[in-house]
């Protein structure tokens, strides 16, 4: 199904739902039929109907924009942690992250999806003599959904806008875009995300809708909050994807607290993006 520029959705995995009639609960009291979906990883979140949650999804009646996959064994203690076990980064680990990376292309052509959005990893600095490697296995993600007729989106964060624009450039991929999200650029203390939005602009795809604040301590993880109380600036961060040409929805995120304190800030931020948006 169709989905308007600038639907408001929400995250599957923000809700911590085990299934898809739960999800189906949660969207209708919040008043909104757009979510980007866990393909079913234990990082976000496996489904209680296992090989039949994509038949399961498609009957529910809401619609989908993307699929997200998170990797078995990503560490998101520290930054630190999953600087070393993030994505694709660790070269012990891409033949079996490249086989699950197949099946998450196999589960969003089941749910009827041409979109699948992940982390990469911390993407090596030009120079260093690791990034040919990394890059060497992102140009393989790229042919392996080509061929799947898949379109991948790095979520930014771990690494400075500047860097994925030279990586996206040097690779030259078109199925490979971005999964712009604002609040971890400051929970990783990158980058400033309203600044990155022009430079990232001709390839966002999707978009995270999430707020947090920069860490006061240098390598120590920045507090997520909920829309509207952060550094993010949210509105204007709004406002300025509409001029920068982006037209796809704007799924909320929260990956903190317990699953009604979720629901209750992901159900404040549904009410201040339409105040956002009405502005």
């Amino acid at each position: 199904m169709a989905i308007e520029p600038l639907a408001i959705g929400v995250c599957s995995w923000s809700l911590q739902v085990k299934n898809v009639a739960e999800l189906k609960v949660f969207l209708d009291r919040l008043g909104i039929d757009v979510v980007q979906i866990a393909c079913g990883d234990p990082h976000h979140a496996a489904w209680d109907e296992g090989d039949a949650m994509p038949a399961a999804a498609r009957a529910a009646g809401f619609r989908m924009s993307g699929a997200m996959l998170g990797f078995p064994g990503e560490d998101y203690t520290t930054p630190q942690t999953i600087e070393r076990t993030g994505g694709f980064g660790d070269p012990a680990t891409r033949a079996e992250r490249t086989e699950r990376f197949k099946w998450a292309l196999s589960r969003t052509k089941e749910l009827g999806l041409a979109d699948l959005m992940l982390h990469a990893g911390f993407i090596p600095a030009v120079g260093a003599p690791e990034r040919k490697a990394f890059l060497d296995t992102l140009a393989q993600v790229s042919d392996l959904a080509l061929r799947a007729g898949v379109t991948v989106a790095f979520e930014t964060g771990q690494e400075s806008s500047t860097l994925l624009r030279r990586t996206l450039d040097d690779l030259k991929c078109p199925n490979l875009k971005i999964n712009f999200d604002p609040a971890n650029m400051l929970l990783y203390d990158n980058d400033d995300p309203i600044q990155a939005i022009e430079l990232l602009a001709p390839d966002i795809r999707s978009v995270h809708v999430k707020d947090a604040n920069r860490p006061s301590t240098k390598g120590v993880w920045g507090e997520e909050v909920p829309l509207g109380r952060g550094q993010t600036d949210t509105r204007r961060f709004i406002q300025t994807l509409k001029k920068a040409g982006y037209r796809g929805p704007l799924c909320i995120e929260r990956e903190a607290g317990t699953q009604s304190e979720r629901f209750h800030d992901i159900e404040y931020g549904v009410h201040f993006l339409r105040e956002c948006l009405a502005g």
